[in-house]
C-alpha cells in the first residue's frame, strides 16, 4: 500500500482537514479519514467506526504504516504511529518526536491525575490563522521530507 496522510478526524478542525486535502491532491497521495459515527465528515476515504472508547484510534493504528503521515491531537496515538515509524502531527502543527513523546505522556498523566483530584486545566485556545498557517507548513514539511526518501 502506498504512503497516505491519516487524520483522526473525531476532533479535528475542518480547515485542518481542508488543509490535508489541498496537500494529498498536490502530493498525489490518499487522504483517509476515521471517526465515531457521531461526527460527519466529507470525504472520499471515510471510514466511520462506532463510539466506543478508542475504537476509531485502533482502526486508524491498524491502518497506519511506515512512511504514513497521522493527524492527531491525542499523544497516546501519536506514540503508537511514531513506534511504527511513521510520522504524527498534531493539528497545531506540532511534529511529534520520538525523542519528546515519552515528556508529552508523563505531561498528560500528571495533569490526569490533577484533574482527578479536583484540579481545573486550561483547554485549548480559540484556533487562529496562526495556527492553520503552522499545521499547512508542518505538514509540508513532513511530506516533502517523506517525498525526498522514496
Amino acid at each position: 500500500m502506498s504512503r497516505k496522510i491519516i487524520v483522526d478526524a473525531d476532533a479535528v478542525p475542518r480547515k485542518v482537514l481542508h488543509i490535508c486535502r489541498q496537500a494529498a491532491d498536490e502530493f498525489s497521495i490518499p487522504l483517509w479519514t476515521v471517526a465515531s459515527f457521531n461526527h460527519c465528515i466529507d470525504s472520499h476515504r471515510h471510514v466511520v467506526v462506532g463510539n466506543a472508547s478508542q475504537e476509531a484510534d485502533i482502526y486508524l493504528m491498524n491502518m497506519t504504516v511506515k512512511d504514513d503521515i497521522v493527524v492527531t491531537q491525542d499523544w497516546g496515538l501519536a506514540a503508537m504511529v511514531l513506534g511504527k515509524g511513521a510520522a504524527a502531527l498534531s493539528p497545531y502543527g506540532r511534529i511529534y518526536q520520538t525523542s519528546t513523546i515519552e515528556f508529552l505522556l508523563e505531561e498528560r498523566e500528571i495533569k490526569a491525575r490533577f484533574r482527578r483530584g479536583g484540579g481545573k486545566t486550561k483547554g485549548p485556545h480559540k484556533r487562529t490563522t496562526e495556527d492553520d498557517n503552522k499545521f499547512k507548513q508542518s505538514l509540508l514539511i513532513l511530506l516533502k521530507a517523506k517525498e525526498s526518501k522514496l
